[in-house]
């Protein structure tokens, strides 16, 4: 019952993103970039953990470039499709990110591997979905690697979404977590369960 919500769910947003008009989608996404940069947990962040965009995801390429500018340490997830599990490493520019194979872009295998249980010293990680709901809980693609990753990564976590596509509750499964921020193009808002569904948080 719940995988048939949540697919319904997907259906209709990823068909809203597809339709959305370019001009609108970069406008949105400049103010989303701009917005990150004010966040208090990624002035002070030391590691930047991101995501690579694909076409009608939200582009956060430009938060990447702060942080380059500002020194920081940048990351971006490498994904094991067997294993459902993904890795952060570190590059030192976005030409470094290199084809997946999937469609999608990642970080050279052989770059530095983040380790979220030592390297905590003000970590930010930037969350991508097609929905979130006010409590903090994301909708992806059905494939998990997030709320596994979550799931022991103890420092911020910023869910990126598009100010619309925030609903009061989406279906949710016991392995689900939430965010502790919501990033949009409107402004950020704290999450009603920040960090209550991961350890040492809440």
């Amino acid at each position: 019952m719940i995988k048939k919500q949540k697919d319904d769910i997907r259906e209709e947003y990823k068909e809203r993103r597809r339709s959305m008009p370019a001009e609108e989608k970069f406008r949105r996404d400049e103010a989303i970039c701009k917005a990150a940069e004010g966040l208090v947990s990624f002035r002070y962040a030391e590691y930047v953990l991101l995501y690579a965009a694909t076409s009608d995801e939200i582009d956060v390429s430009a938060i990447a470039k702060a942080a380059f500018a500002k020194g920081k340490k940048v990351l971006f997830p490498r994904c094991d499709r067997k294993s459902h599990t993904m890795t952060y490493h570190t590059v030192s520019s976005l030409e470094e990110l290199q084809d997946d194979g999937m469609g999608g872009l990642e970080p050279p295998e052989g770059n530095p591997v983040y380790d979220a249980e030592h390297e905590t010293a003000g970590a930010v990680c930037f969350v991508p979905g097609l929905v979130y709901d006010r409590a903090g809980y994301r909708l992806g693609y059905g494939k998990g690697f997030y709320d596994r990753y979550l799931s022991g990564f103890s420092g911020c976590t910023i869910g990126v979404v598009y100010s619309d596509y925030i609903l009061p509750e989406v279906p949710r499964g016991r392995f689900d977590v939430t965010v502790d921020i919501l990033l949009t193009e409107k402004g950020v808002r704290v999450t009603k369960d920040a960090g209550k569904t991961r350890p040492g948080k809440g």
